[in-house]
């Protein structure tokens, strides 16, 4: 199997884990040392969440601005928040995902939002998901997970709860009304 960079999992419906239950993972590092993949359609629903980024914003609207929404981007380091991103943005602690897509976690890409400076396009994420070395293949081998090939416009223009229907569906397959089936999900 090649490089899963670029691709989005998409969680089968009996996959009930509470963390990947109906999840939309971006995989944004693959080797074979393992994976790295941020869940971009799960925002936290708790607004006291924009209070742990007041002490970079001296200016509420600028906080605004920046953090519309905080997605949960997967149970490792759920203290670090990561920022996806599009591709057109590099600073110091950028990983280049492809030429569309990029990762970063210092903190001088939020002041660069605020200044429009920043992509125009991201997601802020807490935390990621992480696989070891062919443990993601075995789970893909397994069935648990779809395996398709994404866009900047599914990644950032598509609504969050929308998501997952969406990407099953690409498949010409409504996976979601398979739920509660024996045999199927």
């Amino acid at each position: 199997m090649g490089s899963l960079k670029n691709h989005i999992l998409i969680a089968m419906p009996h996959l009930q884990d509470p963390y990947f239950s109906r999840a939309v993972v971006f995989i944004a590092e693959h080797t074979e040392e393992g994976a790295m993949g941020l869940i971009v359609n799960k925002p936290f629903e708790d607004p006291e969440l924009k209070q742990l980024f007041t002490d970079v914003f001296e200016d509420k609207q600028s906080l605004l601005k920046v953090v519309p929404k905080v997605y949960f981007g997967g149970p490792v380091m759920i203290e670090r928040g990561i920022l996806l991103h599009s591709g057109n943005y590099n600073t110091e602690g950028t990983l280049s995902v492809t030429q569309d897509f990029g990762i970063t976690s210092h903190k001088s890409i939020l002041e660069d939002i605020a200044d429009d400076k920043g992509p125009k396009q991201f997601k802020l994420m807490l935390g990621h998901a992480g696989w070891t070395s062919g443990q993601l293949e075995k789970e893909i081998e397994d069935g648990d997970w779809l395996l398709q090939e994404t866009t900047i416009d599914f990644i950032f223009k598509t609504p969050s709860q929308a998501m997952w229907r969406l990407a099953t569906g690409s498949f010409g397959v409504d996976i979601a009304s398979t739920e509660g089936l024996g045999g199927l999900a």
